[in-house]
Protein backbone atom coordinates (compact mmCIF):
# COMPACT_ATOMS: atom_id res chain seq x y z
CA UNK A 1 0.00 0.00 0.00
CA UNK A 2 0.93 3.62 -0.97
CA UNK A 3 0.02 7.15 0.26
CA UNK A 4 -0.04 9.51 -2.12
CA UNK A 5 -1.40 13.12 -0.34
CA UNK A 6 -4.73 12.50 1.18
CA UNK A 7 -5.38 9.12 -0.63
CA UNK A 8 -4.37 5.54 -0.04
CA UNK A 9 -3.43 3.40 -3.12
CA UNK A 10 -2.85 -0.36 -3.29
CA UNK A 11 -1.19 -3.06 -5.57
CA UNK A 12 -3.55 -3.45 -9.22
CA UNK A 13 -1.08 -4.39 -11.30
CA UNK A 14 2.92 -5.64 -10.76
CA UNK A 15 5.88 -4.85 -13.26
CA UNK A 16 5.95 -8.24 -14.85
CA UNK A 17 2.09 -8.33 -15.50
CA UNK A 18 2.89 -4.52 -17.19
CA UNK A 19 5.79 -6.03 -19.34
CA UNK A 20 3.92 -9.00 -20.69
CA UNK A 21 1.48 -6.50 -21.73
CA UNK A 22 3.90 -3.82 -23.39
CA UNK A 23 5.73 -7.02 -25.24
CA UNK A 24 2.57 -8.03 -26.52
CA UNK A 25 1.19 -4.61 -27.64
CA UNK A 26 4.99 -3.96 -29.22
CA UNK A 27 4.43 -7.48 -31.34
CA UNK A 28 1.45 -5.81 -32.87
CA UNK A 29 2.70 -2.64 -33.51
CA UNK A 30 5.78 -4.15 -34.95
CA UNK A 31 3.57 -6.40 -37.37
CA UNK A 32 1.54 -3.49 -38.51
CA UNK A 33 3.80 -0.67 -38.68
CA UNK A 34 6.96 -1.79 -39.21
CA UNK A 35 7.01 -1.38 -42.81
CA UNK A 36 5.45 1.96 -42.56
CA UNK A 37 8.27 4.88 -40.81
CA UNK A 38 5.72 5.60 -38.43
CA UNK A 39 5.70 8.38 -36.11
CA UNK A 40 5.29 8.09 -32.85
CA UNK A 41 3.43 10.56 -30.58
CA UNK A 42 3.46 9.55 -26.79
CA UNK A 43 1.27 12.22 -24.47
CA UNK A 44 3.25 13.91 -22.12
CA UNK A 45 3.35 13.61 -19.14
CA UNK A 46 1.43 10.41 -18.33
CA UNK A 47 2.71 8.23 -21.32
CA UNK A 48 6.70 8.75 -21.04
CA UNK A 49 7.11 5.33 -19.10
CA UNK A 50 4.85 3.43 -21.56
CA UNK A 51 6.48 4.91 -24.20
CA UNK A 52 10.62 4.45 -23.71
CA UNK A 53 9.43 0.36 -22.60
CA UNK A 54 7.29 0.33 -25.76
CA UNK A 55 10.09 1.62 -27.65
CA UNK A 56 12.94 -0.66 -26.70
CA UNK A 57 10.14 -3.89 -27.50
CA UNK A 58 9.57 -2.99 -31.31
CA UNK A 59 11.40 -4.69 -33.76
CA UNK A 60 12.17 -1.72 -35.95
CA UNK A 61 13.57 1.86 -35.58
CA UNK A 62 11.15 4.96 -35.40
CA UNK A 63 10.92 8.81 -35.37
CA UNK A 64 9.98 10.43 -31.98
CA UNK A 65 7.55 13.69 -31.01
CA UNK A 66 6.15 14.03 -27.78
CA UNK A 67 2.52 16.00 -27.52
CA UNK A 68 0.53 17.34 -24.75
CA UNK A 69 -2.68 17.90 -24.47
CA UNK A 70 -4.18 17.40 -20.96
CA UNK A 71 -7.76 17.44 -19.43
CA UNK A 72 -7.19 16.08 -15.84
CA UNK A 73 -7.32 17.82 -13.19
CA UNK A 74 -7.51 16.15 -9.83
CA UNK A 75 -8.50 12.49 -9.91
CA UNK A 76 -11.32 13.56 -12.81
CA UNK A 77 -11.42 14.50 -16.45
CA UNK A 78 -12.42 18.60 -16.12
CA UNK A 79 -13.72 17.96 -19.79
CA UNK A 80 -12.20 20.75 -21.22
CA UNK A 81 -8.80 19.51 -23.50
CA UNK A 82 -5.83 22.19 -23.12
CA UNK A 83 -2.87 21.87 -26.03
CA UNK A 84 0.77 22.59 -24.29
CA UNK A 85 2.31 20.64 -27.06
CA UNK A 86 1.06 20.53 -30.31
CA UNK A 87 1.55 17.40 -33.01
CA UNK A 88 4.69 18.88 -35.33
CA UNK A 89 4.12 19.46 -39.25
CA UNK A 90 6.64 16.13 -40.03
CA UNK A 91 3.21 14.29 -39.35
CA UNK A 92 1.98 15.44 -42.88
CA UNK A 93 1.82 11.86 -45.21
CA UNK A 94 3.24 9.56 -42.02
CA UNK A 95 1.35 7.52 -40.21
CA UNK A 96 1.19 8.82 -36.41
CA UNK A 97 1.13 6.33 -33.26
CA UNK A 98 -0.82 8.18 -30.43
CA UNK A 99 0.95 6.93 -27.83
CA UNK A 100 -0.83 7.23 -24.37
CA UNK A 101 -0.80 5.63 -20.86
CA UNK A 102 -5.13 5.87 -20.48
CA UNK A 103 -7.97 6.48 -21.84
CA UNK A 104 -11.04 6.71 -20.09
CA UNK A 105 -14.02 9.26 -21.48
CA UNK A 106 -12.11 9.84 -25.30
CA UNK A 107 -12.56 13.40 -24.72
CA UNK A 108 -8.29 14.24 -24.72
CA UNK A 109 -7.91 11.97 -27.62
CA UNK A 110 -11.02 12.77 -29.51
CA UNK A 111 -9.75 16.90 -29.46
CA UNK A 112 -6.28 15.48 -30.81
CA UNK A 113 -7.95 13.63 -33.84
CA UNK A 114 -9.44 16.90 -34.64
CA UNK A 115 -5.74 19.05 -34.93
CA UNK A 116 -3.93 15.54 -36.39
CA UNK A 117 -6.53 15.20 -39.14
CA UNK A 118 -5.47 18.92 -40.55
CA UNK A 119 -2.31 17.83 -41.27
CA UNK A 120 -2.71 14.56 -43.74
CA UNK A 121 -1.25 11.76 -41.92
CA UNK A 122 -1.14 8.73 -43.93
CA UNK A 123 -2.65 6.64 -41.51
CA UNK A 124 -3.33 7.54 -37.67
CA UNK A 125 -2.86 4.70 -34.88
CA UNK A 126 -3.34 4.77 -31.54
CA UNK A 127 -2.22 2.71 -28.44
CA UNK A 128 -2.95 2.73 -24.95
CA UNK A 129 -1.63 0.89 -22.24
CA UNK A 130 -5.02 1.75 -20.29
CA UNK A 131 -8.65 1.37 -21.05
CA UNK A 132 -11.77 2.09 -19.27
CA UNK A 133 -14.67 1.05 -21.63
CA UNK A 134 -17.48 1.97 -18.94
CA UNK A 135 -16.23 5.27 -19.40
CA UNK A 136 -15.49 5.85 -23.27
CA UNK A 137 -17.93 8.54 -24.38
CA UNK A 138 -16.05 9.20 -28.13
CA UNK A 139 -16.43 7.14 -31.50
CA UNK A 140 -13.49 6.34 -32.53
CA UNK A 141 -10.69 3.14 -32.74
CA UNK A 142 -8.21 2.43 -30.70
CA UNK A 143 -6.00 -0.12 -32.34
CA UNK A 144 -3.53 -1.20 -29.56
CA UNK A 145 -4.94 -1.73 -26.32
CA UNK A 146 -2.64 -3.16 -22.91
CA UNK A 147 -5.19 -3.76 -20.89
CA UNK A 148 -9.04 -2.51 -20.25
CA UNK A 149 -10.07 -1.91 -16.90
CA UNK A 150 -13.10 -0.65 -14.67
CA UNK A 151 -13.48 2.77 -13.50
CA UNK A 152 -10.54 2.68 -10.80
CA UNK A 153 -8.63 5.93 -10.56
CA UNK A 154 -4.72 4.13 -10.92
CA UNK A 155 -1.42 5.93 -10.27
CA UNK A 156 2.12 4.40 -11.15
CA UNK A 157 3.90 3.60 -14.10
CA UNK A 158 3.44 7.35 -15.58
CA UNK A 159 -0.02 8.08 -14.08
CA UNK A 160 -0.04 10.35 -11.28
CA UNK A 161 -2.76 12.40 -8.87
CA UNK A 162 -2.13 15.94 -8.48
CA UNK A 163 1.71 15.35 -9.95
CA UNK A 164 2.52 12.56 -7.73
CA UNK A 165 2.28 8.89 -8.13
CA UNK A 166 3.92 8.67 -11.60
CA UNK A 167 7.28 6.73 -10.95
CA UNK A 168 6.14 3.85 -9.34
CA UNK A 169 7.01 0.70 -11.43
CA UNK A 170 3.60 -1.19 -10.47
CA UNK A 171 0.08 0.54 -11.11
CA UNK A 172 -2.27 1.11 -7.85
CA UNK A 173 -5.33 1.66 -7.68
CA UNK A 174 -7.04 4.29 -5.03
CA UNK A 175 -9.04 2.61 -1.76
CA UNK A 176 -12.28 3.46 -1.37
Amino acid sequence: MISIHDKLFDIYMTQAEIQSEVARVAREISRDLGDKNPIFCPTLTGSFMFMSDLARALDFDADICFVKYTSYQGMHSSGVVSTDLPFPSRCDGRHVVIVEDIIDTGCTIDAMLGQLQKLNPAGIHIASFLFKPGCFKKNFKIDYIGRSIPNDFIVGYGMDYNDYGRFYKDIYKVCE
